[in-house]
């Protein structure tokens, strides 16, 4: 996964987490801007959620973080 999505990532579970506590789910479009504009990462994230991890549309984001960060959700 390519530094610039990873760290988007975790800044955007970490916005939510705090704004809506550990319970809160996202999908993988929050990470994005309405308008696709980066195609290519949008591309890289689907990827990563739905074939490498087979996540649900909807994931808390404690356990997406921990993905990334290579934690152990299990």
């Amino acid at each position: 996964m390519q530094k610039v999505l990873k760290d988007k990532i975790i800044e955007v579970c970490d916005k939510k987490i705090a704004q809506k506590g550990e319970q809160v789910g996202l999908s993988f479009y929050a990470f994005f801007a309405n308008k696709n504009d980066n195609p290519e990462l949008l591309m890289e994230a689907a990827t990563w959620w739905i074939k490498t991890h087979k996540l649900d549309h909807f994931e808390k984001a404690v356990k997406i973080k921990n993905l990334v960060n290579g934690i152990s959700t299990k």
